[in-house]
């Protein structure tokens, strides 16, 4: 049986510093040395260019290091993405092929200079055949998404596809499996090969594609009895970078229509044509003014791209705009999958606060107009996290 882990190491660029030790006590770590003391183990890995950062920024040269080393020997595959994990198919393509370029520039800086990734990550999963399109472009070969992307149903999982819109090579992942425990379900799997007498042939047949978050491995899951520690010294399982097992397939790859959508859309949004509803629920008065601001914070870039303290509009308009911005809005609960109830007036206030950073920060006498109308949405923002703070959320955060 073959597994492939694909594993998302993100925390966003303007993180505080105890959430970022935490990780990495908890799970960042925990990952590196289960890489490095099983030799025969290969993962996936997508390492936001943000996050490779503020690792270097807090001075953890012994993380990095060692994980340049697991690259070098091929242990680890690194993948492409958006530096500083904005939705893509919710920004203009100009600021997608910006931070993708600026992903390319960071990994470069940390893994040689000739570095370049086959596969790419698109954040949250959030595919569009536009930014499939640009990915491509971009010299990228593969994607991984999740099943429910296939417009033609539930895909052959452990089979690669070729996107029609796009020409990627795409894996799929398993949702059911990626939103569970994985180890915890891979020694069930592998109890019942054992027990049922499964013919040979039909074992290395068996592909599992898995697709979470790092964090998952000890932040959100603590996993005291070592699960994952137990089930890559499985002899019945075998492992494997994406990029050597698309390299490697033998069958036919079969072209495939994907739909606009995400890791967390569900069929009905996505047959209500909301595939990003999640981070963009005109329904959602706060999401909905936190776009207007992005929208309008991002309209200034060209204009004004002389101006003297354009690098720090840069600096904050990239903060603002990252995914986590918006899903902290979205007052989901995502507690049965290993994750929070999406709500943190805080978490949302420090991605507005770069926001509106971003169009303060600009001197030019010409953005006036745009700075008062910037602050009206800033100050309705922060009205309306608090009033619905402390009307319906705030007891379940305590």
């Amino acid at each position: 049986m073959l597994w492939l882990n694909f594993l998302h190491f993100y925390q966003p660029a303007n993180v505080s510093t105890d959430i970022l030790k935490k990780a990495l006590a908890k799970s960042y770590w925990r990952l590196l040395r289960l890489i490095e003391e099983n030799p025969n183990l290969r993962v996936t890995l997508n390492v936001s260019g943000c996050l490779l950062n503020r690792l270097a920024e807090e001075k953890e040269v012994a993380f990095l290091e060692r994980l340049t080393f697991l690259v070098k020997k091929g242990r680890v595959e690194l993948t492409g993405s958006a530096a500083y994990h904005g939705l893509l198919p919710l920004l203009p393509s100009t600021e997608a092929v910006r931070q993708i370029k600026e992903n390319e520039k960071i990994l470069r800086k940390y893994f040689g200079r000739s570095f370049k990734p086959k596969g790419f990550f698109l954040p949250e999963m959030a595919y569009s055949p536009a930014v499939a399109k640009l990915v491509k472009e971009l010299g990228y070969t593969w994607i991984i998404l999740d099943e429910i992307s296939s417009a033609a149903g539930q895909p052959q999982l452990g089979e690669v596809y070729r996107d029609i819109n796009s020409g990627l090579k795409v894996v799929f992942r398993d949702r059911q499996l990626s939103n569970t425990y994985p180890p915890d379900a891979l020694l069930n799997i592998i109890t019942k090969i054992k027990t049922l007498n499964i013919l040979p042939e039909e074992k290395e047949r068996a592909v599992l594609i898995t697709a979470t978050d790092a964090e998952l491995y000890g932040l959100r899951h603590e996993d005291p009895t070592g699960e994952i520690e137990k089930v890559v010294k499985e002899k019945e399982l075998k492992t494997e970078t994406i990029s050597n097992f698309i390299k490697n397939h033998r069958h036919q790859k079969i072209s495939l229509n994907l739909r606009p959508s995400s890791w967390e859309s569900s069929a009905q949004e996505i047959k209500n044509k909301q595939p990003f509803l999640v981070w963009q629920n005109k329904n959602n008065p706060i999401q909905a003014d936190l776009w207007r601001l992005a929208d309008l914070a991002l309209s200034l870039g060209d204009k004004f791209s002389k101006d003297k303290n354009f690098y720090w509009y840069r600096w904050h308009l990239v903060r603002g705009l990252a995914s986590c911005t918006f899903w902290w809005a979205s007052a989901r609960d995502f507690v049965q999958i290993y994750g929070p109830y999406a709500w943190s007036p805080d978490e949302i206030e420090r991605g507005l606060g770069d926001l509106i950073r971003a169009v303060r920060s600009l001197e030019d006498k010409k953005t006036k107009k745009v700075k008062l109308l910037a602050e009206k949405y800033y100050i309705r923002i922060k009205k309306n996290i608090w009033a619905e703070h402390w009307k319906k959320h705030w007891h379940k955060n305590v």
